[in-house]
């Protein structure tokens, strides 16, 4: 999900709720404590520069149950940090502490942003010798050509 699309999803709403991928809410009283961009210079595994540029939000919650984080002041953190920081409309990404800090994607369901899961990946399986994935298909959804045998008819 784009910031924009956050921003414009969050002035639809009353409340502010995140979703993490087991169903569970991010407890109530949470804050924002960031809101930046994240610039990442990597070379993959096959020697290819890379360069990833994201948004992310760090989520927190402590005992402070007297302040919720409302959506127009979310919005006004994000426009001080797009005006202040010179970010642009891009992908966002969320911190938030499990066992460890936890990296997850967004999206919105219409009542809560989704915390979604991110998966690491090979850049470069071409040049790692990795195999593309083929195509699982079930031999019961083939078409028969005209030419084949029917099942139990004998010809086979």
């Amino acid at each position: 999900m784009k910031l924009s699309e956050v921003k414009a999803n969050l002035k639809s709403l009353e409340k502010i709720a995140f979703q993490l991928p087991n169903g569970e809410l991010v407890p109530s009283h949470f804050h924002v404590t960031e809101v930046g961009k994240v610039t990442k210079n990597f070379i993959d595994c096959g020697g290819t520069v890379r360069n990833e540029d994201v948004v992310n939000f760090q989520l927190w919650n402590e005992q402070d149950y007297d302040h919720r984080l409302h959506p127009e002041k979310l919005v006004n953190i994000i426009e001080l940090s797009e005006k202040v920081l010179g970010i642009p409309d891009l992908e966002v990404e969320v911190e938030y502490q499990g066992d460890t800090i936890g990296k997850y994607g967004l999206d919105f369901d219409g009542t809560n942003f989704l915390l979604t899961s991110k998966l690491t990946d090979c850049l470069a399986k071409d040049k790692c010798g990795i195999p593309e994935k083929k195509e699982k298909v079930k031999l019961a959804s083939i078409q028969a050509s005209g030419n084949s045998c029917a099942p139990n008819s004998g010809c086979c």
